[in-house]
């Protein structure tokens, strides 16, 4: 079909910047903050330049004042270390954040602060920071879906005796001066907004040349390796990071999860807490099914805001009447964005699939094509597939009641993303 003829959404779609992989990173899974903050904290520790730390909610709690402690140190024995929050996400803990950097020399920006009611009045309000990104002396990095905020805690529900199931990855080699590079820009944008421009060009000039991001890369040699002297090393694999930024790279995440499950031949396994994907996503996910590939998704079991919950069982029917196998995760809160498709895609970030995260806020994925990292990720899920209750695949709520369902769901979610500036269909 010549392109001039193709519906107006396909050639936005085609425009979408596809993945630029780059090899020879070395990538270890991490699950939670009980594996992830020592990772941090001993990367931190052991920067001689700068740190970079963006991240949605940056609570005061045990286990993320540990992470503080090692941010002020670096900041006192002179290394440039740069924070930014999230207005929303971080507002509880902003006034404890605030005292902390201001005495230690850590350089502490918000992105859209809330502090005033005014503030959500002024227009984008709505479009978070929601990536969780570090990255110390451009070498060492580590990204994926997890706060600052210890496991076991909930902001709305408060304490629970099982962690949250969730997971980041931490990463040496060139694709971390890419990292470093995306966490800069989001505080650039969050300092001064003429200087995000700017930073945009850097963040794309950066993930073209190898030779440029391998330069930057020099500091893992000071920041030590990923696991201890007694472990095995990991090998070099092909990884790329994909940014969600409201600006050019809008829908890359969604581009890249599609093409990844249209291409897929034996299996898609999916963990995300929030799941109310648009057409092309949930069009892809049935004719997999249906072309006999095993599609499995991980969904909350234990709820923690009640609409989103409604949002995903109200896609329940469409999705399990085509093949699509569903499951409710219960032993905890569910906070992974996770897959793995035919046992070498995988990813791991901060994007769930819904449309805040792929049409409003700003996000982060690593996505990694290799059998070993997939292995290790698959082996995780699997045993959370193990230990949630499948769905039915008779539809639970069918006829009238269910279309009203269905209806309301897609209403109020149009009303959001017409408040935030987002036309058209989804």
């Amino acid at each position: 079909m010549p392109a001039r003829s193709q519906p107006a959404r396909w050639r936005r779609w085609a425009a979408q910047p596809a993945p630029h992989w780059l090899g020879g990173n070395r990538i270890e899974l991490l699950q939670g903050g009980d594996e992830m903050f020592p990772r941090m904290i001993a990367a931190i520790d052991a920067a001689a330049r700068e740190v970079w730390l963006a991240t949605y909610i940056f609570n005061d709690d045990p286990s993320t004042a540990a992470v503080a402690d090692a941010l002020d140190r670096a900041a006192r024995r002179g290394v440039a270390v740069r924070v930014v929050v999230d207005g929303f996400g971080s507002r509880p803990g902003l006034p404890w954040l605030r005292r902390r950097c201001a005495a230690s020399g850590v350089q502490l920006e918000v992105f859209r602060p809330l502090e005033r009611w005014t503030a959500w009045l002024q227009p984008g309000q709505l479009r978070r920071l929601h990536q969780k990104l570090c990255a110390c002396d451009g070498g060492l990095a580590f990204v994926g879906g997890i706060n600052l905020i210890d496991d076991r805690h909930d902001l709305h529900h408060g304490w629970a005796e099982a962690p949250r199931l969730d997971f980041a990855v931490a990463l040496e080699g060139p694709l971390a001066a890419s990292v470093q590079v995306a966490a800069r820009a989001i505080w650039a944008r969050s300092q001064l907004l003429r200087l995000w421009p700017e930073e945009v060009r850097e963040l794309a000039r950066s993930a073209r040349p190898l030779s440029r991001a391998r330069a930057l890369a020099r500091g893992l040699r000071g920041a030590g390796s990923l696991r201890g002297p007694d472990a095995a090393p990991l090998q070099p694999v092909r990884a790329a990071l994909l940014v969600r930024d409201n600006l050019r790279q809008r829908r890359t995440i969604e581009r890249s999860y599609i093409d990844a499950i249209r291409a897929a031949q034996q299996r898609v396994d999916l963990a995300v807490p929030y799941f109310y994907p648009g057409r092309l996503f949930r069009r892809a996910l049935r004719n997999a099914a249906q072309r006999g590939v095993e599609v499995r998704l991980l969904l909350q079991g234990k709820i923690d805001y009640r609409f989103a919950a409604l949002a995903a069982q109200a896609l329940y029917d469409e999705l399990c009447a085509r093949g699509v196998r569903i499951y409710e995760y219960t032993p905890a809160f569910l906070h992974a964005k996770v897959a793995v498709i035919d046992g070498r895609w995988a990813t791991v970030g901060s994007s769930n699939i819904d449309p805040m995260s792929l049409l409003l806020n700003l996000e982060a994925n690593l996505v990694v094509d290799d059998a070993g990292f997939a292995a290790e990720l698959g082996r995780r899920l699997d045993a959370a597939f193990a230990a949630s209750a499948e769905v039915s695949a008779r539809p639970r709520r069918a006829g009238w009641r269910g279309w009203i369902r269905r209806g309301f769901v897609a209403w109020v979610a149009a009303v959001y993303l017409r408040m935030a500036g987002i036309t058209g269909r989804y």
